[in-house]
C-alpha cells in the first residue's frame, strides 16, 4: 500500500545471534532509526534482534494517512511470528506507540517470554485528544521530537494526518481494554519527564496487567524519545538484565 520509497536510514533492521530473539518497533511518526542503537546494543549482548519497520513510518506522510491501526498490529504479528521461527524465547520491546502495541500482542495468548515498553502510550496523550473527533484539519505541524539531547536528530515527519492520530487513539483505547489479558513478565521504562506521552501511562499499565513479574524502571535524564537520549545506554542495561533473568527463570522450571 506503500507509494513512497524508505528513506535513507528508515530501513528495518536484523542481528542474527542466539535462540533468544528480541522484537524491537519504533512509536508513531517514528522510523527503525530510533531503535537502531538499542537494537545494536542487544546485539552485542549476544541476542538475535529485529527491528521493524511500521507500515507507513519512514516513507512519506500520505503512506502512514492511508495506514491503519490494524496494518500496525499485522506488522507486530508478523514480525513475532519472523522471531519464532528462528529463536527458541521471543521477547517485545516497543517504544511509545511500540509499547502500545507490545502490550496489544502480548494480550494475544502468544508464546512470549516477555515484554518491555519504553514510555508506552496507553491511556493518555493530551495533545492528541482535541483531535479525537475533529474532521476539518487534514494535518497538523509535527513538533520537534521530545528529545533532551539536543544533538540528535530523529528521522520523522514534519506534518502529522489527522487521520492517523485517531487511528493511534483507536489502537490504544483497545490495547487498555485487553491490558488484563497480559500475563508475561514486563519491564516498563519511563522517561520522569516526558512532554508527550504522561508518566502515569506507565502506572496505568501495570496496575492492569496480571503478570506475576512487572518491573517498572525509571529513566531520569531522558524526555519521550528515551532509545536516542541520555538514558539510552542504560535502556540496554536494563533490557538485557530483565531478558536473561526471564530466560534463566523459564530454563529453571523447564518451560520454554
Amino acid at each position: 500500500m506503500e507509494r513512497y520509497d524508505v528513506i535513507q536510514g528508515a530501513e528495518a533492521f536484523y542481528h542474527k545471534g542466539n535462540e533468544v530473539g528480541i522484537l524491537v518497533s519504533h512509536g508513531f511518526m517514528g522510523t527503525p532509526q530510533s531503535m537502531e542503537h538499542i537494537g545494536q546494543g542487544l546485539a552485542a549482548k549476544g541476542y538475535t534482534v529485529y527491528g521493524i519497520r511500521l507500515t507507513g513510518h519512514g516513507t512519506h506522510y500520505r503512506d502512514i494517512e492511508q495506514a491503519t491501526y490494524e496494518n500496525w498490529k499485522a506488522d507486530f504479528l508478523e514480525g513475532y511470528r519472523f522471531l519464532k521461527e528462528r529463536c527458541e524465547h521471543v521477547f517485545i520491546l516497543g517504544q511509545s506507540m511500540g509499547g502500545t502495541l507490545t502490550f496489544h500482542t502480548a494480550s494475544q495468548g502468544l508464546d512470549l517470554s516477555g515484554v518491555i515498553a519504553i514510555n508506552p502510550a496507553m491511556n493518555s496523550i493530551p495533545s492528541m485528544e482535541a483531535y479525537r473527533n475533529a474532521h476539518t484539519l487534514r494535518y497538523v505541524k509535527e513538533d520537534k521530537p521530545d528529545i533532551k539531547d539536543p544533538n540528535v536528530h530523529e528521522i520523522t515527519y514534519d506534518k502529522v494526518p489527522v487521520r492517523s492520530m485517531r487511528e493511534l487513539l483507536s489502537l490504544m483505547d483497545e490495547a487498555e481494554e485487553r491490558l488484563s489479558y497480559v500475563t508475561c513478565p514486563a519491564l516498563v521504562l519511563t522517561s520522569t519527564v516526558d512532554h508527550v506521552v504522561p508518566p502515569s501511562n506507565s502506572a496505568y499499565i501495570l496496575e492492569h496487567i496480571r503478570s506475576k513479574t512487572a518491573h517498572q524502571v525509571m529513566l531520569p535524564n531522558s524526555y519521550h524519545v528515551a532509545s536516542m537520549d541520555y538514558d539510552k545506554d542504560q535502556i540496554i542495561q536494563h533490557t538485557a538484565r530483565f531478558v536473561k533473568a526471564t530466560v534463566a527463570k523459564k530454563k529453571a522450571v523447564g518451560v520454554k
